[in-house]
């Protein structure tokens, strides 16, 4: 009784702390949320096309699906990892409509990181204000230099809190399924960790895969890999800590994608055949989807659609590469 009650006060607590009330739409009208969109938006313009050099290649797939991709249709971008200011300056580039609160995507961002207390959730749900405001937000505490600073670099408003290690199926993961739900666009990290090393793209982790799987309308999938942002907020060249703010004068190269398509049809009826493991360990997991999957067949099929990602995602690397030596 004692470790149900401890349970439901935790999960009390973490509501409160994540605001999800403040990441709804009619928020006050919606007006917070138009106006610290806008300043982010100013922002990563910025620094995305002002500050620094960017060059996107295919950049009309992005356009056409953000703005006028057919209605109820979701959109799921997923892309490399490389700094804590992937976003939003990967959005700023020239004729991307960085500053305009409904198009702008939803993202999944780490709760341990960006959900630490009150002020931060609801800047990170509903959006964070200027450089400006932040540093006056933050004056108390701003002896905490780069500690604190790092953290409000990591993603900007309209974000999803994700648990990491509490599995694919954390109520989190069913409020991002909402967004998809409603023909909204979520953008994912699927490698779950910053990596800066320029080595091939890691594993993908399955909770992409099962957004995929679970969402009542297919979204569309579209990858994206970037380089440079390793040099805008390099982790460890101040002091051995990232910068206090963003750098100045790099080269940024994104690369878009073409949707990748799956069969899921397919896929299910392969997975379907998967032998029953009764030894794996479940956190979670429901005993067997509305699709008639067990376990074995959902972890399955979420590996297989996962390397597919990763692969497109590889071969877009090596491909931005060779743009980039020529």
């Amino acid at each position: 009784m004692e470790a149900s009650a401890e349970a439901g006060a935790a999960a009390a607590a973490a509501a409160a702390r994540t605001l999800r009330w403040a990441g709804r739409a009619g928020h006050l009208a919606g007006v917070p949320r138009a106006a610290v969109f806008a300043a982010v938006g100013a922002f990563a313009k910025a620094y995305a096309s002002m500050l620094n050099t960017t060059t996107v290649h295919n950049a009309d797939a992005l356009l056409q699906l953000v703005s006028s991709r057919p209605p109820g249709t979701p959109l799921l971008t997923v892309s490399n990892h490389m700094s804590t200011v992937d976003d939003p300056l990967m959005w700023g580039f020239k004729g991307f409509p960085t500053t305009d609160a409904k198009l702008g995507r939803w993202v999944l961002a780490a709760e341990d990181i960006c959900f630490k207390n009150v002020v931060m959730s609801y800047m990170f749900r509903l959006g964070e204000p200027s450089y400006a405001s932040l540093l006056s937000l933050l004056h108390p505490c701003i002896h905490c230099g780069p500690l604190i600073l790092d953290r409000i670099f990591v993603s900007t408003g309209k974000c999803i809190p994700i648990t990491r290690g509490a599995g694919i199926y954390q109520d989190y993961m069913n409020e991002a399924l909402e967004v998809l739900s409603n023909g909204g666009w979520l953008h994912s990290f699927p490698e779950g960790k910053i990596a800066q090393d320029h080595q091939p793209i890691r594993r993908i982790k399955w909770g992409t895969a099962s957004l995929i799987v679970r969402a009542p309308v297919t979204p569309i999938v579209l990858p994206i890999v970037h380089s440079g942002f390793d040099k805008v907020m390099p982790e460890k060249s101040f002091f051995g800590r990232r910068p206090p703010v963003p750098l100045c004068n790099k080269e940024i190269d994104i690369i878009v994608g073409e949707p990748i398509e799956f069969d899921l049809a397919g896929l299910k009826q392969e997975a379907s055949l998967v032998p029953h493991d009764s030894s794996s360990e479940r956190k979670g997991w429901p005993t067997v989807t509305p699709g008639g999957l067990d376990e074995a067949a959902q972890r399955w099929l979420y590996q297989k659609m996962s390397d597919k990602i990763q692969s497109v995602m590889e071969s877009l690397r090596k491909t931005l590469l060779n743009l980039k030596q020529h």
